[in-house]
């Protein structure tokens, strides 16, 4: 049975990406909407139409219309093919819906896209300063192939060195071309991994030895 709204006049809203973090995060906002009485709605956004999915995600997607269903939430709601960012997506379904206490989970934005792009729960505040925001910690055994690789990323900048490229530089100056992320492999003395940066809004990562970046041609000029 779907609920109405109990006297605290309460509304929760579910924000899922795809990942097997989807679930816990669903399971906790219904919880929520248990004790308070009050209505649920599980959100997830894409900028991609439905018919592009690969089978993995469409799963997920399945998945949680399912949960939805199963716990009495009031509606699944996929916004696919959207173009706007996530944030604002967000605040329009909190709006539409008279929202008032969002759920997300902690790993909604990479370490080095929040330093490149701004931190995505300060961008979210900045839309919804109505709601309440629960950050839900991921499950810490859950862990990608990168994270078994390589080190905690760290924040650092690219300079140009005398042969026509790149080295890394861990202080900002007025030499600094591109500010970024660097990802030390695991077991090694030297600067040696992955640097990554967001290039005209899209992602790009280069091989580093030793301090130098192994392939400048995937960086824009510096201008």
């Amino acid at each position: 049975m779907k609920k109405v709204k109990g006297r605290m006049d309460e509304c929760i809203l579910v924000c899922v990406y795809y990942g097997p973090n989807g679930e816990r995060l669903i399971r906790r906002g219904s919880k929520i909407a248990n004790m308070l009485n009050c209505p649920l709605y599980i959100l997830t956004v894409d900028p991609r139409p439905y018919d592009e999915f690969d089978a993995e995600k469409s799963d997920y997607v399945e998945h949680w219309r399912e949960l939805a269903d199963e716990l009495g939430a009031e509606e699944f709601i996929l916004k696919d093919n959207e173009k706007r960012p996530s944030a604002k997506v967000i605040a329009d379904i909190a709006y539409h819906y008279n929202v008032t206490q969002i759920v997300i989970g902690e790993t909604a934005q990479n370490r080095w896209e929040e330093i490149t792009k701004g931190s995505f729960v300060n961008v979210l505040l900045r839309e919804i300063t109505f709601v309440d925001l629960y950050i839900v910690s991921v499950d810490r055994t859950i862990k990608s192939e990168e994270d078994e690789i390589y080190e905690k990323g760290v924040r650092c900048f690219l300079v140009k060195d005398g042969e026509g490229g790149y080295q890394l530089s861990f202080t900002l100056s007025k030499r600094s071309c591109f500010e970024g992320i660097f990802y030390k492999e695991i077991g090694t003395d030297f600067n040696t991994g992955v640097f990554k940066i967001v290039v005209s809004g899209k992602n790009c990562q280069v091989h580093v030895t030793d301090n130098k970046i192994m392939e400048p041609e995937k960086l824009p000029t510096c201008s």
